[in-house]
């Protein structure tokens, strides 16, 4: 395992954890795609010298979501829109509801920990299952998670000609202090 045991703390401060989306349907050159930032969030990776006793935490604020980037799409995506689009995400999508993942299990897995554990968003928790590895005092992990799993309707514009995905992946980055 690559990852050293200890305690680590994550956070906006020595980390990002993002969200990207995908878009398709009829009109999908119209939207884009979006990479959203979590700017007020917290974790602690618990990493024993036995996978089974390591434990991974973490909460964000629903309303700390910014669109980052936009890729693709016919116009450039302005700060207006990026300001609809968090709006959006917290009020209709997260609903104001707290955003948290805690472990259930973990193991070892090829250079990392396989984690398992169940994500609240929206009001509603579900499993999530995704490997975090470490390198040199870096840490990196990403999850795969539907969006509809979270009674969360994926959006759509132009009479369902442009949606976008309903799955989205969520990535962390950061190093370990």
């Amino acid at each position: 395992m690559s990852l050293q045991a200890g305690s680590y703390k994550l956070g906006p401060d020595n980390a990002t954890l993002r969200v990207k989306t995908g878009r398709h349907g009829a009109a999908a050159k119209a939207g884009h795609d979006l990479v959203i930032e979590v700017k007020s969030w917290e974790a602690t990776l618990n990493v024993a010298d036995d996978p089974a006793s390591s434990s991974l935490e973490l909460s964000a604020d629903p309303s700390s979501l910014h669109v980052v980037k936009g890729e693709g799409g016919m116009q450039a995506l302005g700060d207006d829109d990026k300001a609809d689009i968090r709006k959006t995400i917290d009020k209709d999508v997260l609903k104001k509801k707290s955003i948290a993942f805690t472990s259930s299990s973990v193991t070892d897995a090829d250079g990392g920990l396989a984690v398992s554990g169940d994500l609240e968003m929206g009001g509603k928790t579900q499993a999530v299952d995704f490997v975090v590895t470490g390198d040199g005092g870096s840490v990196t992990g990403s999850a795969t998670v539907k969006q509809s799993d979270w009674g969360i309707k994926p959006y759509s514009a132009l009479f369902g000609a442009l949606k976008v995905n309903d799955e989205v992946t969520v990535e962390v980055e950061g190093s370990l202090s």
